[in-house]
């Protein structure tokens, strides 16, 4: 039996925000778990750093970054089920 294989998209942005919130860049909303922005820019230099150095395999630093990118464009620093 074989298993189908997830979209590399799916799994590019799930690598991001693990990068992320471990950078310290992104948080949980305690109530919601919604991803916030802490909007911290060393931080973030610390998640771009990460990708450039140590991409996932297969992936060059380019794409890497691009896909941290992408996930910081698309957060919000606010809670959407806070407003």
């Amino acid at each position: 039996m074989m298993r189908a294989q997830r979209p590399a998209i799916r799994t590019m942005e799930r690598w991001a925000r693990s990068l992320l919130h471990e950078a310290g860049a992104i948080h949980e909303c305690k109530e919601h778990g919604w991803a916030k922005d802490r909007a911290d820019p060393h931080a973030r230099e610390r998640a771009f750093d990460i990708a450039r150095r140590d991409p996932p395999a297969g992936v060059s630093p380019h794409a890497a970054v691009v896909a941290v990118a992408d996930v910081l464009d698309n957060i919000g620093d606010t809670c959407p089920e806070c407003d």
